[in-house]
């Protein structure tokens, strides 16, 4: 336990004496401080016992309340006032007494023959004992948290073992956040309300942590894995000393856990690339490929490829872990990571390259963002399972306009001129834009001229349609195409110039303000 102001006043040797404060014995003392400054409260930082002999403590009642007040302020444990014939103090100003009162601040009394060294002495003695003790009892816990992390039910045996030496509530999950052990609470509760703190946390891999505030008290939770992510541990309650020591040595064993866990599944993921393998064959058939998805519990329905290109990662601050002995590939890791998430599981390393397939209503830009940010991305056309591989083919054609784009791109988007114009630079976009329209934007400054264009350009020609949406006259409009012809050099009638034109106002709004 740590050191109280009561604990420093029963040391028989010093003879303190309390002489007002008695509401603040449970102090924590953390160190103790000699001074004479009129006002010492800038140079504490908590949990000091300063010690005085009250030279240059003020005359007036407001003085020593101010003494009192900015020592309680700056978290000072106690305040030790020497007295003696030869001291500027034979008794307590009775100022200083209810000033220390009405704080709640513990006001000791030393007789003289005691000195600052003695009391800095004992002090400095009893937080080393504490310390060797929390040490012992460290080395011990953690005996037993290692000893039942090696038991046939790891898992289950080292929570509880944690939960008992520390009476901190504890839960293990995935990267998913689904549940993998617990003590001392509910899992799913839990995981519930820290859901965003997990959210932090996955953002800065294994190289953070994060904490909260839940109903049942303060949660903080902390990465799990060696090289890569596997999931997290959340602890629920206050921390102290001893568990802030033992936290790395959970993690530590839960990790080693995780990784041990992630090796177990190597051939049952082996098994899955196996069926995507034949589900991306040529000539598959329709009942094959049934019964493919079948052997990994999918439902037969319409699927989507997805290809990610795992070369190298454009964000310098979420690095590639260096390559070593017996790690496997960055594009092995990633798509073991994707497989927790995919319904089924099918992803695979090719090269530098992952490929999957998920059903159609997954969603495949959210699975990317979690386990593939900044990677180039491609995803395929829904298709019958049978036609997996033609999906799979268009996913990799997109790879190249999606590290053009710096996000996945989907197939839908394939022949869009919106992704065609977003492959260009704001300021290219706005140098096409202004040389296309720049005459029309010179003779029309209240911009009737360019909402008729757009309108009619996007009515396909339409006067009719046009001049009901603008609430115009037929003759208005085709008097206003007329004039935008003139302007910009065009020629209305022809398809080209039509094209041109619509494609600058595109560009403009691509381009933003």
């Amino acid at each position: 336990m740590p050191l109280t102001v009561r604990d420093l006043l029963a040391i028989p040797a010093l003879r303190l004496h309390l002489a007002a404060g008695a509401a603040g014995l449970g102090r924590t003392v953390e160190a103790a401080h000699a001074s004479e400054a009129t006002d010492p409260s800038v140079w504490l930082e908590g949990g000091e016992v300063v010690m005085t002999t009250g030279l240059l403590l003020g005359p007036g009642p407001a003085d020593l309340a101010a003494f009192i007040g900015g020592l309680d302020r700056a978290g000072a444990a106690a305040l030790v006032l020497g007295l003696g014939p030869t001291l500027p103090h034979q008794r307590v100003p009775p100022a200083l007494a209810r000033a220390a009162e009405q704080h709640g601040l513990p006001l000791i009394t030393v007789p003289e023959r005691t000195s600052p060294a003695a009391v800095t002495k004992a002090v400095f003695d009893a937080r080393a004992a504490e310390e060797r003790r929390l040490l012992e009892r460290t080395l011990r816990t953690q005996r037993r948290l290692t000893a039942a992390a090696a038991s046939p039910d790891g898992l289950a045996d080292l929570l509880t073992a944690w939960y008992r030496a520390t009476g901190v509530a504890v839960v293990v999950c995935d990267v998913l956040a689904r549940p993998l052990g617990a003590a001392g609470t509910d899992a799913t509760e839990v995981l519930t309300g820290a859901a965003p703190v997990l959210d932090a946390v996955a953002l800065r891999g294994l190289r953070g942590s994060g904490g909260g505030e839940l109903p049942g008290g303060p949660v903080h939770a902390q990465p799990l894995g060696a090289a890569r992510l596997r999931g997290f541990v959340v602890l629920v309650g206050a921390s102290t000393a001893e568990t802030r020591l033992l936290g790395s040595v959970l993690v530590s064993l839960l990790s080693v856990e995780l990784e041990r866990r992630h090796l177990a599944e190597e051939p049952r993921r082996r098994h899955r690339t196996t069926v995507l393998t034949r589900l991306f064959g040529a000539d598959l058939s329709d009942s094959r490929a049934t019964a493919l998805l079948s052997s990994v519990n999918l439902p037969v329905g319409p699927l989507r490829a997805l290809a990610v290109h795992v070369a190298a990662r454009p964000d310098p601050a979420r690095p590639d872990p260096p390559p070593g002995p017996g790690r496997p590939s960055e594009a092995a890791e990633t798509a073991a990571d994707l497989a927790l998430a995919i319904p089924g599981g099918l992803a695979r390393a090719v090269g530098t390259t992952v490929e999957a397939v998920v059903p159609e209503g997954t969603d495949a830009l959210a699975l990317l963002a979690r386990f593939a940010p900044g990677r180039p991305a491609g995803i395929g056309p829904a298709v019958a399972p049978q036609h997996a591989a033609l999906s799979l083919r268009q996913a990799h054609a997109l790879l190249p306009a999606s590290t053009a784009a710096g996000r996945p791109v989907t197939a839908a988007e394939a022949g869009s001129v919106r992704l065609l114009l977003s492959l260009g630079s704001p300021a290219l976009l706005a140098a096409f834009a202004d040389t296309a329209l720049a005459a029309l934007d010179a003779a029309d400054p209240d911009h009737e001229l360019t909402e008729t264009l757009r309108v009619w350009l996007e009515t396909n020609g339409s006067w009719a349609e046009t001049s009901a949406l603008l609430g115009l006259h037929r003759h208005t409009v085709q008097n206003r195409i007329a004039k935008i012809g003139r302007l910009t050099g065009r020629h209305m009638d022809r398809a080209e110039d039509r094209v041109d034109l619509w494609l600058a106002l595109r560009a403009r709004e691509a381009a933003g303000p």
